[in-house]
């Protein structure tokens, strides 16, 4: 299939850690199919192509919130989880009957006395850029 985002979460690098992207910085689609294929369900390809583009660079994967590691992904609830909120308050996550779908859309999980899912109405991709323009937007706008 073809790569749908690599290229523009490898562009994240540039514009907020101020320098090129390298190799390191993302993790081989050869480690990729070791890791995933562990897993007895189909992960969605715009979660493979940013770990092929950025699961080796931990000042993304952990810029705020925690992405899991390839290897550490697991359903719950009937959801993919792959975010966990910096504090453990929060998960992300994708509807498990949607993990064929290229770029689904995101849900998150409040935890507490009475955990819930919701949907983040935003695809993965979609997502994630907003998370970063969050996380490393200029902190003097309003």
């Amino acid at each position: 299939m073809p790569e749908m985002f690599v290229d523009k979460f490898r562009a994240l690098v540039p514009k907020y850690l101020d320098r090129a992207w390298t190799e390191d910085d993302g993790i081989s689609y050869d480690e990729l199919e070791g890791q995933l294929g562990e897993h007895k369900f189909q992960v969605p390809q715009a979660l493979v192509e940013f770990y092929h583009a950025l699961g080796g660079c931990e000042d993304l994967m952990e810029a705020h919130d925690f992405f899991f590691d390839p290897d550490e992904l697991e359903i719950e609830d009937g959801y993919l989880l792959f975010l966990d909120e910096m504090d453990e308050e929060a998960n992300w996550g994708f509807k498990s009957e949607h993990l064929d779908v290229p770029d689904p859309i995101v849900w998150i999980r409040t935890n507490g006395p009475k955990p819930r899912w919701q949907s983040e109405e935003a695809t993965f991709s979609e997502f994630v850029f907003d998370m970063f323009e969050w996380v490393f937007g200029d902190e003097d706008e309003d």
